[in-house]
């Protein structure tokens, strides 16, 4: 499977607690799913880009990257017409979660962009703000969405706004 996506991937892990596993359940239970899917269609009408968020159900039996970027490519991610897509990806129950952005996203904003996404969301985390993690992190993509892909008149939204959870 070549992407430049795999290029791209961070994961992050947030260390679980000893004897505190996170169900998948809980976690969607404490997501905020209509804030969540504002700040997609807020980023998204400044830009071409497109953001996705998947939540990982069950048990995570691969590295969160290659989760992630096997994700992007079955959500179709990679088939935007400016190859602009960044998908949110987070395993709860594996305490994990990955950022990947396709290969034009990743030629403007370079490796240092996506770490700091990943420190931000790893910082919320910790701290058990799932909605704001992935909020802010919307946020931050969004803001470098709009900066090199702004929306142009004939732009549509070529991807799904809802969380995606399987």
């Amino acid at each position: 499977m070549a992407s430049a996506a795999a290029a791209v991937v961070l994961a992050g892990t947030v260390p679980a607690r000893v004897g505190n596993e996170m169900r998948t359940r809980e976690f969607l239970s404490k997501l905020e799913h209509d804030r969540i899917v504002q700040a997609i269609r807020e980023a998204e009408s400044k830009t071409s880009g497109q953001i996705r968020v998947y939540v990982q159900r069950g048990k995570l039996n691969a590295d969160p990257l290659t989760a992630a970027q096997k994700k992007f490519h079955r959500l179709g991610m990679h088939k935007t017409s400016e190859r602009n897509a960044v998908l949110i990806f987070v395993a709860p129950r594996a305490h994990k979660f990955a950022v990947v952005g396709d290969k034009a996203i990743h030629e403007k904003c370079g490796e240092e962009f996506w770490h700091r996404v990943v420190d931000l969301m790893r910082g919320h985390f910790r701290n058990e703000k799932f909605s704001r993690a992935i909020v802010e992190a919307i946020e931050e993509i969004g803001k470098l969405l709009a900066a090199h892909f702004p929306k142009e008149s004939g732009s549509s939204n070529e991807l799904p706004d809802e969380i995606v959870e399987n």
